[in-house]
């Protein structure tokens, strides 16, 4: 099982619509997979959740139990303040301390509104997945000026941004 995570908790998210465009990517290749969107994070997740309050809060751990069944993860991260989410760090530190998303495989794609795609917020994300012994696949995705690319139905205009998202998926599934 592939699990999709939306790396952010904003509604109606750039992140989402990608999201469903690799979810539908890798439903071309018969992968299984479903995706975990961070938006149905319970909104006083820091202080319900995390902590001694770990293991108590249904509605997080919904969304960890799906991050936990995943064989292999996809992150579809936006780049906030030149690294990623919040939400999505406060997420990840609240899995449970040996499971989660520990020595599992990810694969990585980042947005931007500007020239980098997500760079910073992927190379925050990788230092912190290594740490969790959770590996990262060497593709990873960055995808600049998102918003001239990106339609509000949810495709991408550019097809070299389509062309890596497919490679990406090609690699995850295979390894």
């Amino acid at each position: 099982m592939i699990t999709i995570i939306v790396g952010t908790n904003r509604p109606d998210s750039r992140a989402r619509r990608i999201a469903n465009l690799y979810a539908g990517l890798l439903s071309e290749l018969h992968a299984e997979h479903q995706i975990l969107d961070l938006v149905e994070l319970p909104a006083d997740v820091s202080v319900s959740a995390l902590y001694h309050n770990t293991g108590r809060h249904d509605a997080f751990n919904r969304l960890a139990v799906q991050a936990e069944a995943a064989d292999k993860l996809v992150f579809v991260v936006p780049e906030y303040n030149c690294s990623f989410p919040g939400v999505l760090k406060t997420f990840i530190d609240g899995l449970p301390y040996k499971g989660g998303i520990r020595g599992k495989k990810a694969a990585l794609v980042g947005l931007g509104t500007g020239a980098q795609g997500g760079l910073l917020a992927l190379s925050h994300l990788t230092d912190v997945l290594m740490y969790l012994n959770t590996t990262v696949v060497p593709a990873r995705v960055r995808l600049p000026f998102i918003d001239q690319h990106l339609t509000d139905e949810g495709q991408l205009t550019n097809e070299f941004y389509t062309q890596l998202l497919r490679e990406q998926v090609a690699q995850l599934v295979a390894s």
